[in-house]
């Protein structure tokens, strides 16, 4: 199993919460949501996910830039051409249940 760090600001935040943890396991994408939080906190939960998500993808982005080079903007503009591709024709079906709660 091979984990990945903890960022140091969440280390140090005594109230950061994680929001996703995504695997590929099984031959399979397995991740934990945690769906509500932004609801419980009045903010509309779709709308703060895409946020999320587009937050994600620069991340991606800026990564990829000081790792290879490649430019941020190109790498988003990839992610976000093969998010739409796949949203619209799916390379697989989505399976799995949801599972309330925390550990």
């Amino acid at each position: 199993m091979k984990t990945l760090v903890i960022p140091p600001a969440a280390q140090r935040d005594e109230n950061s919460i994680q929001m996703l943890s995504a695997w590929i396991a099984e031959k399979g994408f397995h991740c934990t949501l945690n769906i509500g939080h932004f609801d419980v906190h009045d903010h509309n939960e779709a709308e703060a996910w895409g946020i999320y998500l587009a937050d994600l993808v620069r991340h991606i982005g800026n990564a990829r830039a000081e790792r290879r080079g490649v430019p941020a903007a190109e790498t988003v503009a990839a992610v976000v051409a093969a998010l739409s591709n796949e949203l619209d024709l799916p390379t697989s079906k989505v399976v799995g249940e949801f599972h309330v709660g925390h550990s």
